[in-house]
């Protein structure tokens, strides 16, 4: 089957009725890198329990570690049930075609089982590749149309994938709403949801990250918290956007004020941390990706993610 014209034209939606729009993605799913760390065989381990404890979605990134196909592909043959999201596949590691061929044929192997989320990614990153940021809008509404305009033809899936877009501020929300089914926002408040929810309309998917600390210790908690929150805040998106969200620019500073940690990085008991992805929930995210933070970055936090899967099963939270 051929998917694409060479024309320019707005990638297809999911078809997904506003109702079901959560759909194979599940209420909550994790964020991690922690699964890139470890050999694939380990990786492919903590996936299957990931799975078997009932959580809907599996995100992974893409930086300095496993390229984005690659790794959801080592995953997705690993598991039966459970969706593997990127988040995000950077727009620079990868022409349009190469984006939407990869997109397509891990959807027609695994259906209803992977998402694509994909993204401008940052200044520093992008230069490492070799490449300039300039207009990150403009450049992805670009990418879009050369991705619509893509020719396929290998055996399609069923039905059109998901395509997601890692948006945070206003222009990239709406673009996010107009060309694709919804915004996977990163390191950004609840009160971002509640706002993004605006933007996108009621129709479109919002999948915040959240990230948390389950350490009810406020020194300690707020230590792991800051191991996170140092890097992120080097990067003007994020350091604009939380600026846009009422956080002062000497607040970005040292790892970040106790507000601005707490606002970014839910932390206590496991109660306190289900609360804050409820509050995300009730802010209007259709489902929440919860990174697990440790004091070391690299280790699997296993026993968290049981934990957490206790207690947001016992809300009705995991299938």
């Amino acid at each position: 089957m051929t998917v694409g014209t060479g024309e320019q034209e707005p990638l297809d939606k999911s078809n997904t009725s506003p109702a079901d729009k959560c759909g194979e993605l599940g209420k909550v799913g994790i964020w991690t890198t922690a699964l890139d760390r470890q050999p694939a065989e380990t990786a492919r381990s903590e996936l299957r329990a990931l799975e078997a404890l009932g959580y809907g979605t599996v995100w992974v990134g893409e930086a300095r570690r496993r390229e984005a196909f690659t790794n959801a592909s080592l995953l997705l043959s690993a598991s039966s049930r459970i969706t593997v999201a990127t988040g995000i596949a950077n727009i620079w590691a990868r022409d349009a075609q190469a984006m939407r061929a990869g997109q397509l044929a891990l959807a027609e192997a695994y259906p209803g089982r992977f998402v694509l989320g994909i993204g401008v990614s940052h200044a520093p990153m992008v230069a490492v590749r070799g490449h300039h940021y300039d207009r990150p809008v403009a450049t992805m509404r670009a990418y879009l149309d050369a991705m619509g305009a893509a020719v396929y033809e290998s055996p399609a899936p069923a039905r059109p994938p998901r395509l997601l877009l890692a948006a945070l501020g206003p222009a990239m929300l709406a673009l996010a709403a107009e060309r694709t089914d919804g915004a996977h926002p990163y390191f950004a408040p609840v009160e971002h949801t509640r706002w993004a929810r605006q933007i996108v309309g009621r129709d479109r998917l919002l999948c915040p990250e959240q990230a948390v600390v389950l350490d009810s210790d406020p020194v300690k908690a707020r230590a792991i918290a800051r191991q996170h929150t140092t890097g992120y805040l080097k990067l003007a998106n994020y350091r604009n956007n939380l600026i846009r969200h009422g956080f002062s620019s000497h607040e970005l500073d040292g790892g970040g004020s106790d507000r601005l940690v707490d606002a970014v990085v839910a932390w206590g008991d496991v109660s306190n941390v289900v609360a804050r992805i409820q509050a995300q929930l009730s802010a209007g995210a259709d489902h929440v990706a919860v990174q697990v933070l440790t004091a070391d970055p690299a280790a699997v936090p296993h026993t968290e993610w049981v934990d957490l899967a206790a207690e947001l099963s016992r809300h009705g939270l995991l299938t």
